[in-house]
Order: structure tokens, then C-alpha cells, then sequence
């Protein structure tokens, strides 16, 4: 038995297969490819640093930032600002004739600024006008939603994650897919009005009537994008200490007296940034809408980025100025808007 053990002892030992001997090869080859990288890049920016010091290295890294800011907004800016004071058809900026305050003054001609009809610029108003309605009503209906999904979704319910999921999907969708969804849906021969038939009633003009598009309009915009507000609130919910709660429920609140006195009010700066995105991004649309409706039926779904593509772009006439001057208009409101909400909420924290 001692000599049989002692002769296995003595036999050769034959290495198995192992991950680390198989990965060997490579991990040598990328310790190498690391230090070749390495290598070029000290040579490059050790002369640098020497030339502009250890400080001087933060700018030369933020530089490519601040170039692509500058070639792709900056710039762009500046343009449609010279734009806005020029005529004609031309593209480039030196063919541009200076015409002044005349493309703002077509946009403002108008006898009743309530009647489009009696405009010069009578789209930019149909637009304006649109755009105004959308936001109120989008705007509203989107933070009622999310507050109220938020709050459903903080509660101790089954399938609470999943839910969290569901809600936030439609976010996570590009706004040409959702529009090409719901057109699919609700066009003439969509699946919505098949539903309705096939139940025994009849075909509804989901697309074709202005009051019908407007409002599917808003539930789309909404149904895509309440689920971003929602995680914003609902991390803010989580946010206010539950010991304010446990302190009302001893002195006899109600839910609805905790909700008025403790939830909305530490729940206000959240609600405050989800007001400011929502706004910007209401008055912003473009993309959902264009591939949704294409601004119809007529100018019902024409919104203030539509009326400035449209006429800036797709036109046989390209009216560039008028475009840009539109556009003025446009960032001018939303400084506006930004400006109110951000005195508004200075003030409510104030008090």
C-alpha cells in the first residue's frame, strides 16, 4: 500500500484546464495595449502640461466641451439672432439683406390679436394660440396625473416595482415611435374604431375633427411623458420624513389633512422643477406631434416649432427671417415663463 502510494506520488502531474490559463494570452496582450496607451498619451500631454502648468490642464480638458457648445448652439444662436433682421431667401449670411424690426412687425400686424383671421402673420397666432391651449392643458393634467401616481405608487402595494416600471416605459420610447402607435390605433381603420365597430357602433373621426385630434393630441403627450414626473415625485415623496406623518396621525389628522399640511408643502421645490421641465418642454413640442397629425386636420395641431420648421424649412420659400424672428418670440416666452416660476418659487419660500 506505502508503495503504491509512493509511486502515484512520483507520477507526473498533468496541469488541467483552467479560465486563468486561458485568458493568459490575453489579459498579457491588453496589460500591454494598456501601457502602449498610456505611453502616447504621456507623451502628448506632458509637453502640455509643462507648457500650461497643472491648472492651465483643466481648461485644456474642458476646452472640447466648450468648442462642441460653441460650433453647435452658440453659433447657431448667434445666426438665427442676425437671421431674425435680414430678408430675402437667401441662405448664406452675406446674401442676406438687413431689414430691421420688418419680420418682427409682420409677426405682430394684426387687428385683433384674439382673431388670427385679422392677422398678417394669421398661422403664427392659429399656432400661437394652440400652443397656449396644449400647455395649459397638458401641463395641468400631466403634474395631477404624476402626483397622483406618485403617491398611489410611495403606498405599500403588491407589484409596487412593476407598476414603477410600467409607468415609466412609455418614457424610454422614442416620440415618433409613440405617435406611430397611437396613429396606428386611432385612424380611420385603426384598432381603436375596429374595437368600436366590431362592438356595434360607429366609426369616430379620432383624426379628422380639430377637437378630437387637439385632445388626443394632449392624452399622447401625456400618457409618454407622466411616468419621468412621476419617478421625480415620487422620489420626493420618499424624501419627507415619516415621522411627521406618525407625529398628525397622533394628533388626529386626517389623510387628507396630512396630504395638505405635510405632503404638498415639503413637496414643493420638487414639484416646482417638475413645473419648469414640463413648461419648457410643452411649449417645445414638435417631433410627436408632426409625425402624429402633421399640424392637422388644417391648423389645429399647429404648434409655435411646427409654424417655425414650416416656414423656415418646408416651404418652396424658404423664409428664414421670419423663422428666426418667430423663434425670438418663442425664447422670449419661455425666459418668461422661467422668470415667473422662478420669483414664485423664491416667494413661496419665503413664506
Amino acid at each position: 500500500m506505502a508503495s503504491t502510494a509512493r509511486a502515484s506520488d512520483r507520477r507526473p502531474h498533468r496541469p488541467g484546464f483552467s479560465l486563468r490559463t486561458l485568458f493568459s494570452p490575453i489579459t498579457w496582450l491588453l496589460g500591454q495595449l494598456y501601457q502602449v496607451i498610456i505611453n502616447v498619451v504621456d507623451f502628448l500631454m506632458h509637453p502640455l502640461q509643462n507648457a500650461v502648468g497643472v491648472r492651465g490642464m483643466a481648461y485644456i480638458f474642458v476646452l472640447p466641451n466648450l468648442l462642441i457648445f460653441a460650433i453647435f448652439i452658440l453659433l447657431p444662436m448667434l445666426l438665427n439672432f442676425y437671421y431674425a433682421f435680414t430678408g430675402g431667401t437667401n441662405l448664406f449670411p452675406e446674401q442676406r439683406p438687413y431689414v430691421g424690426l420688418e419680420n418682427l412687425n409682420t409677426l405682430f400686424t394684426c387687428g385683433n390679436f384674439l382673431d388670427p383671421n385679422t392677422c398678417r402673420a394669421d398661422i403664427f397666432w392659429r399656432a400661437m394660440m394652440n400652443t397656449g391651449g396644449y400647455v395649459v392643458a397638458q401641463v395641468a393634467l400631466t403634474i395631477l396625473l404624476s402626483l397622483i401616481s406618485a403617491l398611489a405608487l410611495n403606498k405599500g402595494m403588491i407589484g409596487r416595482g412593476f407598476f414603477r416600471s410600467a409607468f415609466f416605459y412609455p418614457v424610454l420610447l422614442s416620440p415618433v415611435v409613440v405617435a406611430l402607435i397611437w396613429k396606428w390605433i386611432l385612424q380611420q381603420d385603426g384598432l381603436l374604431n375596429a374595437l368600436i365597430v366590431g362592438l356595434g357602433g360607429d366609426r369616430q373621426p379620432f383624426l379628422l375633427t380639430a377637437q378630437w385630434a387637439q385632445a388626443w393630441v394632449v392624452v399622447i403627450s401625456v400618457w409618454a411623458q407622466m411616468g419621468f414626473y412621476t419617478l421625480i415625485l415620487l422620489a420626493g415623496v420618499q424624501a419627507i420624513p415619516g415621522e411627521l406623518y406618525e407625529a398628525a396621525s397622533i394628533d388626529g389628522a386626517n389623510p387628507w389633512q396630512s396630504f395638505r399640511s405635510i405632503t404638498l408643502p415639503m413637496l414643493m421645490p420638487t414639484m416646482f422643477v417638475v413645473v419648469v421641465l414640463s413648461l419648457i418642454r410643452a411649449v417645445q413640442i414638435f417631433d410627436q406631434v408632426f409625425a402624429f397629425t402633421g399640424g392637422g386636420p388644417g391648423t389645429a395641431t399647429t404648434y409655435m416649432v411646427q409654424y417655425i420648421y414650416t416656414i423656415g424649412f418646408a416651404n418652396q420659400q424658404n423664409q428664414y427671417g421670419l423663422a428666426s424672428a418667430a423663434s425670438l418670440v418663442m425664447a422670449f416666452i419661455l425666459l418668461l415663463l422661467t422668470a415667473v416660476q422662478l420669483w414664485l418659487g423664491r416667494r413661496s419660500e419665503a413664506t
